[in-house]
């Protein structure tokens, strides 16, 4: 278990005992979560369906929900359960390959991607990630750039690449108030910034905080695993049914998506920045500035 730094505080901020009970709060929090999952998710890796011949290719980069840390078969990780959707939808096999690293933060999709085959092209790259930016207080301009640059390789290799913001942290129960709040706080300004660089880097977009969301702050006992940080099986389903309209779409196989799902635009950059942000007038460049500074000691299952 890994946490940020001290607390933090802006300007004049926080006083004292506000930082000592955020600093309790944490504490408590950690001991609350544990690691009793490990930090080793199933191998999915394998072709899926593969009596429909014609393999498709999908990547997925990024942290532990991308790599399925709370899944208990390989069917039911994010990769195995968006294979076999693909799969159905397509009448074509799936070849998954998984890069995605439990408490990897954003820092390392760079050497997550360093890692694959010089002449591997995915059709499809699934990236998920944030949540350890957050707990452990990256800046949101760095964080942000490194999603950028991967989406960036990712496209330059003729992959079509879906993004999944960070999700809502606000739905840790073990997490107690105000520190909760505040976490949830950090992790939609931080999904916001995500969403404007992915789009203007070509990739797809879904907001998992506003998908896939709310079941798991109305069910949290079935959606969150033994460790109730990490998704669950039924957690990674319903994930993966978020994720999928925006795969096909990029794809191609699918022109009309959802909800919460974005299509990459070539122009029109400040309309869509407002539709990410909360606070209308402001931008993802200026929070970026400024966040790392505003995030208290929030416990995540880091590196």
């Amino acid at each position: 278990m890994v946490v940020a730094g001290a607390v933090g505080f802006a300007g004049g901020g926080l006083g004292y005992g506000a930082r000592a009970l955020l600093q309790r709060q944490g504490e408590h929090a950690r001991r609350l979560i544990g690691k009793p999952l490990g930090e080793e998710a199933p191998q999915a890796d394998r072709v899926w369906r593969k009596s429909y011949g014609d393999p498709l290719d999908l990547l997925l980069l990024g942290d532990s929900i991308a790599a399925g840390l709370g899944a208990e078969t390989r069917k039911q990780t994010l990769g195995g359960r968006l294979s076999k959707a693909l799969a159905k939808e397509l009448h074509r096999s799936v070849r998954l390959t998984t890069a995605a690293v439990v408490g990897s933060e954003s820092s390392r999709l760079g050497e997550q991607i360093d890692g694959l085959p010089a002449g591997y092209r995915p059709d499809v790259a699934v990236i998920v990630v944030g949540g350890n930016d957050v707990t452990h207080r990256v800046p949101v301009a760095e964080s942000v750039a490194h999603l950028r640059e991967a989406v960036r390789r990712l496209r330059e290799r003729g992959s079509a690449v879906v993004v999944g913001t960070c999700p809502d942290l606000g739905a840790l129960r073990p997490v107690p108030q105000p520190l909760r709040s505040l976490g949830s706080r950090a992790s939609r300004q931080l999904a916001a910034a995500q969403a404007e660089a992915a789009l203007e880097a070509g990739a797809h977009v879904v907001s998992l905080a506003d998908v896939v969301g709310p079941f798991f702050i109305t069910n949290p006992d079935e959606m969150f695993s033994l460790d109730r940080f990490h998704p669950s099986p039924a957690g990674y389903q319903h994930t993966a049914r978020a994720v999928l309209p925006s795969v096909l779409a990029a794809l191609g196989a699918r022109s009309e998506v959802p909800f919460g799902h974005h299509a990459p635009l070539a122009v029109d950059g400040p309309r869509r920045r407002r539709s990410f942000l909360h606070s209308p007038g402001s931008s993802a460049k200026h929070e970026a500035g400024s966040l790392h500074m505003r995030v208290p000691d929030i416990p995540g299952p880091g590196s």
